[in-house]
């Protein structure tokens, strides 16, 4: 069986063209086959193992985090059938840790790769459970072992998810944090087959966790780091989220998102990601609307469509 692997980025650039951001655009293409992400709702969990490939490619950006699902996937390719040809196929450690700011798309990685090892195998059910300290750490002792314990259980056949997962470790040696951690570590020892654990949150926080839990190292090789978007990459996630919406930003608008975005930068060091995308968007949706109502002659498909420069000046003031 041959498996193909996507390589699409998401973006095109037109030829000829000045190299600013409005000769940047999505591929039309692509763009039919990207009915979510992580810039929109979810797909159903049907699919087959090209269709998640194409879904994880038809993602903007995060080259590095393809390139390393790739060889994951191949692996588990690669040693079913060294297993169907009675040759040593050995097992691969799958809990993970992904590293990165919010909006970079860590929830929405997990998501696919939940479907995918649906797909070939892995996991019975490939649902995502998304959970963080609040849902572990109970209010005393023997509660948080419980509460652990009942989200290992609504993830099993698929992945939990847990979601600034240092936090289990900044209360000191009395937080009932670290019963969380030892629940968490026995689970994945009792459900090998039925579980997969995802710890995310941010680099230096992450970095920081493993090497105060030594014995997290070894049960999660596999590190994923999600790097913040840039600029051209946000811009091309403000087309897919206003196609999903049947909106299109205007040449003036392009260039008044540009100089937002980079205004966020200067302000917050990490804010390129998609969560301020999706901020500005629905401002400026806002906005548009409030302008359109105040016209006094009719409204064409266009003009409903169509989001102006003004509709995004100040758009970041309120986000």
């Amino acid at each position: 069986m041959k498996i193909k692997i996507w390589n699409h980025t998401g973006i095109s650039k037109n030829t000829g063209h000045k190299a600013d951001y409005r000769s940047w655009k999505i591929n039309p293409a692509q763009f039919n086959s990207l009915k979510t992400g992580c810039y929109g709702d979810e797909q159903a969990n049907n699919k087959s193992t090209r269709e998640i490939l194409l879904e994880l490619n038809a993602l903007v950006g995060l080259h590095g985090v393809k390139k390393l699902i790739e060889e994951i996937h191949s692996y588990i390719e690669i040693q079913k059938m060294r297993q169907k040809e009675k040759l040593a196929a050995e097992p691969l450690g799958l809990h993970m840790i992904f590293k990165g700011n919010p909006g970079t798309g860590k929830t929405t990685v997990a998501r696919i790769l939940g479907k995918l090892f649906k797909e070939v195998g892995v996991l019975p059910k490939g649902h995502l459970v998304e959970v963080e300290r609040a849902d572990l750490v109970g209010e005393y002792i023997g509660h948080t072992a419980q509460k652990t314990r009942d989200q290992i259980k609504r993830a099993l056949g698929g992945i939990l998810f847990i979601d600034e997962a240092y936090s289990l470790a900044r209360g000191g040696d009395k937080d009932f944090g670290k019963e969380a951690i030892d629940a968490l570590v026995k689970g994945m020892e009792d459900h090998r087959d039925s579980l997969i654990l995802i710890l995310a949150g941010y680099q230096d926080e992450m970095d920081w966790f493993v090497e105060t839990n030594p014995g997290l190292r070894s049960r999660f090789p596999i590190h994923i780091t999600f790097p913040d978007f840039s600029n051209r990459e946000l811009l091309a996630i403000a087309d897919l989220m206003l196609q999903q919406r049947q909106y299109y930003l205007s040449n003036g608008a392009r260039e008044e998102f540009c100089f937002v975005i980079e205004k966020e930068h200067k302000r917050h060091k990490h804010s390129g990601n998609a969560r301020l995308v999706r901020n500005l968007i629905e401002r400026a949706i806002r906005r548009q609307a409030v302008r359109l109502l105040q016209k006094e002659s009719g409204l064409s498909r266009m003009d409903l469509m169509a989001i102006n420069r003004e509709d995004l000046i100040g758009a970041s003031d309120q986000i």
